[in-house]
């Protein structure tokens, strides 16, 4: 028998910082789908107040944003909080743009629409921090 605790649930929870509409509806039908609970935030704003509640496995960002950029929110983000990973997916998809948003602090960068990897991606990004706690708590 399987006793889910809130850190596991809390673990479960993905925050998606998207400003277009339709894309935000999009993700958070994926994310559910894929068995995660997200958070969804439509401006920098939101996306910060979101990110230091806590609880999140993982960020998801896109590039552009109202109020600002997913690079800028990248570091703000990585201002308090060092360990959750963070990944772009997002239509800025030059080599720079990806450039920058790794040297910004994130894990991963997708450019859209790639569906084939954006599940594994996820996953892979919330297995990892989950490997890492657990081994941290040995």
């Amino acid at each position: 028998m399987t006793v889910m605790t809130s850190a596991s649930v809390a673990r479960k929870r993905v925050l998606c910082v998207e400003d277009d509409e339709d894309t935000r509806e999009m993700m958070n039908a994926l994310l559910k789908s894929y068995g995660y609970e997200p958070v969804i935030a439509a401006s920098v704003s939101d996306a910060l107040e979101s990110a230091r509640s806590g609880g999140l496995a993982l960020y998801i960002l896109d590039h552009w944003l109202t109020e600002g950029n997913g690079i800028d929110l990248c570091q703000q983000i990585r201002a308090f909080d060092s360990e959750t990973p963070i990944m772009f997916y997002s239509g800025a998809g030059y080599e720079a743009d990806i450039q920058n948003g790794l040297r910004a602090g994130a894990q991963a960068y997708l450019v859209k629409p790639d569906f084939e990897n954006l599940k594994p991606t996820i996953d892979r990004l919330i297995s990892r921090t989950n490997l890492t706690t657990h081994l941290n708590l040995l």
